[in-house]
C-alpha cells in the first residue's frame, strides 16, 4: 500500500458507513419509547443541512438517544454524506420520520416524555432544568430555529448560556451541548 492509499484508509476507518437504516414511523413512537428504561428522545424540526443532520446522528448515538424524530418534508434526508457524517449513527439509533411533528410531538407527551425545547430567547438557562427523567430536547432548524408550533408543543423552553460575543451555536454542536447535559445530570 502507497502512502496516500495508507493515509486515505486511516483517514476513512472512522467514516465508513456500515449496516441498514431502519426508519420508523409516529406509529412507533411508543413500542421505541416503551423500550428504553429512560428514554431520551431528540427531535429536529427541519434540519436541512446534511452534514449538521449526520453530526446531530452521530452525537445522539453517542449520548444513548433512544429515538431522533424529525419531520418527513423540510428535513434533510439520509444521504451518503449524512451516512459518513454520522459515523454509524444513522444505522445505530432509531429514525422516526413524521408527516406531522407537532402531533408527534403529542404523542411523546402522552408516553411521558418531557419536551424541552432551546431558545435563544428563553429566560431559563439549560443548566437549571432537570434533565434525569424521560426527556426530548427539540433542536430548531439552521437560521430560523424552531416552528412556532413545534416550540408551542414544548413543556419548557431554555438557552444555552453563552458568553462570547456570537449570537448562536451551529445546530449540530447545539445538540451536543445538550445531549450531554442530559448525559451528565444522569451520571
Amino acid at each position: 500500500m502507497r502512502r496516500n492509499e495508507r493515509h486515505e484508509a486511516r483517514a476513512n476507518k472512522h467514516t465508513a458507513a456500515v449496516g441498514d437504516i431502519h426508519f420508523y414511523d409516529e406509529g412507533d413512537l411508543g413500542q421505541l419509547i416503551e423500550a428504553s428504561p429512560n428514554p431520551l428522545v431528540l427531535i429536529l424540526d427541519c434540519v436541512q443541512d446534511p452534514h449538521n443532520f449526520g453530526a446531530c446522528l452521530r452525537t445522539a448515538d453517542a449520548a444513548g438517544v433512544s429515538v431522533v424524530v424529525v419531520p418527513k418534508d423540510k428535513s434533510s434526508p439520509v444521504t451518503d454524506t449524512v451516512r459518513r457524517i454520522a459515523c454509524g449513527g444513522a444505522e445505530n439509533v432509531p429514525i422516526a420520520r413524521v408527516t406531522n411533528l407537532a402531533r408527534a410531538m403529542d404523542k411523546l407527551k402522552e408516553l411521558g416524555v418531557w419536551l424541552i425545547g432551546t431558545a435563544d430567547e428563553a429566560g431559563k438557562s439549560l443548566y437549571e432544568m432537570d434533565l434525569k427523567g424521560p426527556v426530548g430536547i427539540v433542536m430548531g432548524a439552521e437560521g430560523e430555529g424552531m416552528r412556532r408550533l413545534t416550540g408551542e408543543r414544548c413543556d419548557f423552553l431554555a438557552q444555552i448560556p453563552m458568553s462570547g460575543k456570537v449570537p448562536c451555536l451551529n445546530v449540530s454542536v447545539a445538540t451536543g451541548v445538550c445531549l450531554f447535559e442530559v448525559v451528565r445530570q444522569r451520571l
